[in-house]
Order: C-alpha cells, then structure tokens, then sequence
C-alpha cells in the first residue's frame, strides 16, 4: 500500500509559482477587456442582494461560476494541473445549483419589501450580522484582490478580478450567500465557494505566496457569519 504519510502537501501542487501567476495574468490578458463588465455586475449583484432581489443576483452570478470553470480550470488550469477538468464539472455545477436557486427561490432569506424605497430595505438588511459579514466579503473579493494585484506592480489586465479568475470569484459568490440565505440553506450553497478558498489558500502556501492568509481569513468570517444567522426553531 501507499504510506501517504510519506507524501507532503508539495507533491499535489505540480506546478511552480511563476507557472501558476503567469496563469492568472494570462486569463486576465486574454479577456480583456471583459473585467470591467464582470466588475460592474458583481457590484449589480451585491446591491441587489441587500436590497431582497436575491434571485436576481443569483441568476447574474450562475453563468459567470460556469464560464470560469470551463475558460480557467478546463481551458487553462487543467494544462498543469489533472484535477482541473474535475474542478470544472465542479463550478459548473454549482453554477447550474445558483440557478435553480435563482428560478426557484429556495432558501433566500430576504425578500423586497414593495411597501419600501431600496434605502429602507438596505438600512434594514445591515442591521443583520450574516449580512455585515457577507457584505465585507464580498467588497474583499470585488476590490481586494484587483488591489492587490496593482500593489504588486502588475497590470490592470493581468490582476485577479471578480468573474475570470477562482478566488475572487468565490469570496463574492460566498459574501451574496451568506447577505441572502440562513441557516441549512446557507451551509449547502456556500460549501463549494468555501472549500475552494481553502484549496487554494493551502495551493498558495505551498507556492510561497504571503497573502494566502487573507483566503482563510474569509473562510473564517463566513463560517462565524453563518454561525450568526442559524437560529433553530423553537418547539411549539
């Protein structure tokens, strides 16, 4: 038998740091300049999600987690790494569970107040822990990583933006679900989006890269998050 003891974490990351880096940029360069209209609906998405159209969001954020599971993990990742077209079927399927969800509602915790302006529903729906943390995930994967990449010296082309690129893809997709959903239905949807951050935090420790902190972080804000909106029900 295989004594994994004797494997480290290492061994299942067959690529280095520049190959992977050079990766990112290169989907980004390809693309352009689509970041700026994946940007703007990230944002789009996010104010509706406060503002109780959850399900709009949610059908904005489907077709987005299936074009990078086929253009990066299909396309690109799976040239270095064989666990790339598993990955794909992945994202596409939670791609295809964002739609459901946004085609039946299953789940959404917030629904549009018609009797009110969309700055009372959003002055209601920041009261709400989940909702606070949800939120400042989601501006971490909308602007963090974008930033991140310009204070490392590269081009807006080449950065990791919010519906090209895996990580940021998934902090926003997490931070809508934890704004738009409660309890069991916020553990089931968020579950791929969670488990892909810490991947890829432990996939850039391996390859030497200091922020990858910053991924286990948000992990941690979106588990004390939904920790926060799980209120049993209470017997009758």
């Amino acid at each position: 038998m295989m004594d994994l003891a004797s494997y480290s974490l290492q061994d299942f990351i067959p690529f280095t740091a520049d190959v992977y880096f050079r990766l990112l940029a290169r989907m980004g360069e390809a693309f352009w300049p689509l970041q700026s209209v994946t940007l703007l609906v990230g944002f789009l998405a996010l104010f509706l999600s406060l503002t109780g159209r959850v399900r709009i969001a949610l059908g904005l954020l489907a077709p987005l987690w299936a074009f990078v599971g086929v253009a990066f993990f299909a396309q690109r990742y799976s040239g270095l790494n064989w666990a790339g077209t598993h990955i794909c079927w992945i994202w596409l399927c939670q791609g295809l569970l964002l739609l459901l969800l946004a085609v039946t509602g299953w789940g959404t915790a917030l629904e549009r107040d018609t009797g009110a302006d969309w700055r009372t529903a959003l002055l209601r729906t920041l009261l709400t822990p989940s909702v606070q943390a949800g939120l400042l995930i989601a501006l971490c994967g909308l602007l963090g990583f974008p930033l991140l990449g310009v204070a490392m010296g590269n081009g807006w082309p080449a950065v990791e933006v919010f519906g090209l690129h895996p990580d940021p893809t998934a902090a926003v997709t997490l931070g809508l679900l934890l704004v738009g959903f409660r309890g069991s239905a916020l553990w089931f949807t968020a579950l791929v989006p969670t488990l892909w951050l810490c991947v890829s935090a432990l996939t850039l420790k391996v390859l030497g890269a200091a922020w990858y902190p910053a991924l286990l972080v948000i992990v941690a804000v979106a588990v004390t998050g939904s920790v926060a909106s799980y209120r049993p029900r209470t017997a009758r």
